[in-house]
């Protein structure tokens, strides 16, 4: 499939792309800090001592949590894969995929525990996604 954006719209289009601060990761970061503030707990946002740069971390506890977006991160990537417009977006998912999956394990290496949030979740079970917040600081 063409795209429908000529290749000067199409930068311009991708340039606003961002990765930090995004509206998950900011709903997500809203859903945890009403409930776990008030109970002492502390986070970093996009933590750099460790690798990644975990979309909030809460140090104390080494738990990091990742908010991946449905797209990006190749959430149900096999079933989609014929209605990607090229084979750049599969290779480019394909790699976005492999570096969150090493990123794991390195965390893991490093002692942490790692918590993936899908954007989807976020959106349809915010309780459900609080729940698994709470199971992995132990609250």
């Amino acid at each position: 499939m063409a795209d429908v954006f000529t290749k000067k719209k199409r930068s311009e289009v991708m340039s606003l792309i961002r990765s930090k601060n995004t509206k998950p990761e900011i709903a997500f970061r809203k859903l945890v800090s009403s409930v776990l503030y008030p109970r002492g707990y502390r986070y970093r946002l996009h933590y750099k001592k460790i690798p990644g740069r975990p979309d909030v971390a809460f140090v104390a506890q080494k738990v990091a949590f990742f908010v991946d977006g449905t797209f990006w991160h190749g959430h149900d990537l096999k079933r989609n894969r014929g209605r990607l417009p090229s084979k750049f977006w599969i290779s480019k998912i394909e790699g976005n995929v492999r570096r969150d999956k090493k990123i794991n394990r390195q965390l893991r290496k490093m002692g942490w525990k790692v918590i993936r949030v899908w954007e989807h979740d976020l959106q349809k079970r915010p309780e459900w996604v609080l729940d698994n917040v709470l199971r992995a600081l132990g609250a």
